[in-house]
């Protein structure tokens, strides 16, 4: 089973339905490919740019805001205590309001459901940072969001905007 632990740092748009996030992040950490076998944590943070251009800068050594960034803890989950997460992701709600704005295909519902589906697919072990992993992570996120369409109204967990 997991945890899922969530800080909205944003004002300016209501907070994720806590239940119906609960449930999608337990979905889409299977459809993932992420254990099932152990009880884990997952801690999200939802911020807005200058925050994630803080937290790019700080733990990635980028420039500048991202969508979002994941700290994964997989590699030994043995050495995980009780109450610590085995997954940690950062998620920028501005750059889903921008995104969903401009993709004639999406909707800032549906762009946060995927930087969550991005971040849990990061922890599972998939790889963008090259051409042949990208393509195969890409896949993989039009994969995992249609087993999620089929369950979820994007909108109603993350409403708002």
């Amino acid at each position: 089973m997991i945890t899922t632990n969530s800080a909205w740092e944003v004002r300016r748009l209501p907070r994720p339905r806590k239940k119906l996030l609960d449930r999608l992040v337990e979905r889409a950490a299977a459809l993932a490919g992420l254990p099932a076998d152990f009880d884990w944590e997952l801690d999200v943070r939802f911020v807005g740019d200058r925050a994630m251009a803080r937290a790019n800068a700080e733990f990635v050594g980028h420039e500048g805001t991202t969508d979002v960034i994941t700290f994964s803890y997989f590699d030994d989950p043995d050495s995980l205590f009780p109450g610590e997460a085995a997954v940690e992701l950062i998620i920028c709600i501005d750059a889903a309001l921008r995104e969903g704005a401009a993709r004639e295909d999406s909707s800032y519902s549906r762009e946060m459901v995927l930087y969550l589906v991005h971040g849990l697919l990061h922890s599972a072990g998939e790889d963008d940072l090259s051409p042949g992993p990208r393509r195969r992570m890409r896949r993989r996120e039009r994969e995992v969001l249609a087993g999620l369409e089929k369950e979820f109204d994007f909108a109603a967990v993350f409403p708002g905007a």
